[in-house]
């Protein structure tokens, strides 16, 4: 049994090591981490350049119409294998010790579900021992190997997931998430100027934020972190990187947070359709059926809502992803006769729009909020959702940008401006 050190991981996103001179900076970043925390092992993980994963898709169908799933995993595994491998170089260049890793050397281990495969297990031990000398791991995100040796890869966010996989394998002190954003905002800053920089967020908020819309971390890593409880770090690698005291976000369990604000975040998305079938039957068993046929399809369904319009017929409206809308559509359109339907119809001109926070758990009155800030600025609210820490609205796409920038006025700009006045 190898005795474990302190462990802490880094995760460099494709544009952080975009070309060489950024390659070079992500070395740098590296050998002050080493210098900050003397004690600690250090493994970093690190995604191909910006742009070389769909050069190589756009290659793969150049030559076949239909690229192999296997086949395709080995190529595209290819990318991280040159980032790696000069990162390691820079490493040893100035000094640091260091050895790349591809997946299988890694020893991490996955199902065989090609493309898109999920994380069974990573040897530990084999890590520590590789590291027991000080040597900076720099392991292949995005991939993985299988049972009989195949190389697999883990779909969107693919490096994000190995990263926190090593962190739960090692038991990391901290995992940090370089990325080209300074951290978690309040809202998009690009939508909102005023949209402010959160110093510390809840597993369960960046999973809600991220699966509603903000980009900063796939889902299936937050949920890793939040189940193996790895504190997660996003932080920019280009905005003072290399100087102290650059904290980013920390995304922690909800017990390390000192302040609960009712609303930590307001966010949006714009790639959902709604579907709405007119004057079906309200038996139980149709509705059953449409939705076990869409499962079957696998149409993930979001928002549902009903209306009744009499005793033998209510609306039914569902939203879905934009990509699988056509398929929904065709395969509700298709049972319209045997669900007693007049018809269907979609609409893509939609926006969901959610204010997320852990502290809605213990507050009351976030809903008549929502309401009486979009009715302000007179939008009108299509579907409703809501959890213990979320509350989503579907609005009218036109009004996405009004909408996102009052709720961040009422709840993110009022109750920072009550906090202060009050101290």
């Amino acid at each position: 049994m190898v005795t474990q050190k302190p462990v802490i991981v880094l995760k460099f996103g494709g544009t952080s090591v975009g070309d060489v001179s950024r390659v070079k900076l992500v070395a740098d970043i590296v050998a002050r981490h080493r210098k900050e925390s003397p004690d600690s092992n250090l493994i970093v993980v690190v995604s191909a350049m910006a742009g070389e994963t769909n050069k190589l898709v756009a290659l793969a169908k150049s030559c076949v119409e239909r690229p192999n799933p296997r086949e395709m995993d080995v190529l595209l595994a290819s990318g991280e294998q040159v980032t790696v491998s000069l990162l390691a170089m820079r490493l040893l260049e100035i000094g640091i010790p260091a050895k790349s890793l591809l997946a299988p050397q890694a020893r991490i281990a996955t199902t065989a579900e090609h493309t898109n495969a999920l994380i069974e297990g990573v040897d530990s031990e084999r890590l520590n021992r590789m590291m027991e000398d000080g040597t900076v791991l720099v392991v292949a995100g995005f991939q993985g190997v299988t049972e009989d040796g195949d190389i697999t890869t883990l779909g969107r966010g693919g490096s994000d997931i190995t990263a926190v996989a090593l962190a739960a394998a090692a038991n990391a002190t901290a995992c940090y998430i370089y990325t080209d954003v300074q951290g978690v905002f309040s809202t998009d800053p690009r939508m909102v100027k005023g949209a402010k920089l959160l110093e510390r967020v809840s597993h369960e908020e960046m999973l809600e934020l991220a699966s509603l819309g903000a980009k900063v971390l796939h889902t299936r890593s937050v949920y890793f972190a939040m189940r193996y409880n790895i504190p997660l770090v996003v932080l920019s690698t280009f905005a003072g990187a290399l100087e102290p005291g650059q904290n980013g976000t920390w995304i922690v369990p909800e017990g390390e947070l000192m302040e609960k604000p009712i609303v930590t975040g307001v966010t949006y998305r714009l790639d959902e359709a709604r579907i709405m079938i007119q004057g079906m039957s309200p038996d139980i068993s149709k509705i059953s059926n449409l939705f076990d046929v869409l499962a079957e399809k696998s149409v993930f369904i979001d928002m549902i809502s009903q209306e009744t319009v009499n005793a033998n017929s209510v609306n039914l409206s569902i939203t879905v992803p934009d990509e699988n809308s056509l398929t929904a559509l065709e395969t509700i359109r298709a049972m319209v006769p045997e669900l007693g339907a007049e018809g269907a119809m979609i609409d893509r001109d939609i926006a969901k729009v959610s204010v997320v926070g852990i502290g809605m758990r213990y507050h009351t009155g976030v809903a008549a909020r929502v309401f009486r800030a979009l009715a302000k600025e007179r939008i009108d609210i299509a579907m409703i959702n809501t959890s213990e820490i979320k509350m989503s609205v579907l609005v009218p796409r036109k009004y996405c940008e009004v909408a996102v920038r009052a709720l961040h006025d009422e709840f993110i700009d009022f109750d920072v401006a009550t906090s202060e006045e009050a101290a």
